[in-house]
């Protein structure tokens, strides 16, 4: 018989032996975000500033989702490499260094995600880690794109859905002219830039796009695919949302246009969800061998 001690056993797959520990391991992480909470605070600023960055209150749910369909991988895990944990503490304050006494801003705040990372990985492990990588990688999208970055993809983005835009409306007969991405309708110009940024859903609908790929047993290949097809997804749903944005600024109230173009946008991120899933259900109907195991509903 086992020596009673009067101590509650440890439940299986606990990944704390006792309260103490989790006490200490919130301790910890909340000791990595108040020293990083310049960071913290100039994001949240960017965030409820820039509509370009928005893609970043996502983030949070989508890691959590993420996390929560895997939570199976977690049953009788026990916490290993919990050492590597302050290195990745080190090496998150060094970039956010840095990246501040340098004036480069994607350092500063890649350095506090990652050493919020690290403060994790001390408590769970790099175990855990491993087994919830998607959920881990996804907070990478909180870093805010640099601007660089963002006038190089946003200028073919817009291109693109101006020139999209302008074959499908004269398809079906709507009288409309372009030149280089403003589009003039009824008299209306609609530049392309402000009717509907190419960039401003565009991270959303990557973001979306990611956790469809990893919410659903892929294959490798499969996965990489909807992966690399992502910005063609979100250059669809943009052209999608700006036919009916130019025609509203052409035929409708300069009102009634800007309150559909500002629904609109975040109306893409399901419409975006909804197609993935559609595409994927006909994939299985069809016998294609995307997935490594077939789900319940196929």
């Amino acid at each position: 018989m086992s020596e009673v001690t009067g101590r509650p056993p440890r439940a299986a797959g606990s990944v704390f032996r006792s309260r103490a520990m989790l006490a200490m391991w919130l301790a910890l992480v909340a000791a990595c975000v108040w020293t990083m909470r310049e960071t913290w605070s100039d994001l949240i600023n960017i965030v409820s500033l820039d509509e370009e960055q928005s893609h970043i209150i996502l983030v949070p749910f989508v890691a959590a989702w993420l996390a929560w369909i895997r939570r199976i991988r977690l049953r009788h895990l026990s916490p290993t490499g919990t050492l590597f944990g302050p290195v990745i503490i080190l090496i998150g304050w060094f970039m956010s260094w840095v990246g501040f006494h340098h004036a480069i801003q994607a350092a500063w705040h890649a350095g506090a995600v990652v050493t919020l990372i690290g403060a994790l990985v001390t408590g769970l492990g790099v175990n855990t880690l491993l087994k919830l990588f998607p959920a881990f990688a996804v907070l990478a999208f909180a870093v805010p794109l640099p601007g660089v970055i963002r006038h190089a993809v946003a200028g073919p983005l817009q291109t693109a859905g101006a020139q999209a835009t302008q074959v499908i409306l004269e398809t079906f007969g709507v009288p409309i002219e372009r030149s280089m991405n403003l589009l003039t309708l009824n008299g209306h110009d609609i530049a392309v830039a402000e009717a509907c940024n190419g960039m401003r859903m565009v991270l959303a609908l990557i973001l979306v796009t990611y956790a469809f790929a990893f919410s659903i047993p892929f294959r490798g290949y499969a996965r990489a695919i909807v992966l690399v097809a992502s910005p063609l997804v979100a250059l669809a749903c943009n052209v999608v949302r700006l036919i009916p944005t130019t025609l509203f600024y052409g035929y409708s109230s300069q009102s009634f246009a800007d309150a559909f173009h500002d629904a609109s946008g975040w109306l893409m991120l399901p419409v975006a969800f909804l197609a993935l899933r559609g595409i994927h259900t006909v994939l299985g109907w069809a016998q294609v061998p995307v997935t490594r195991f077939n789900l319940a509903y196929q």
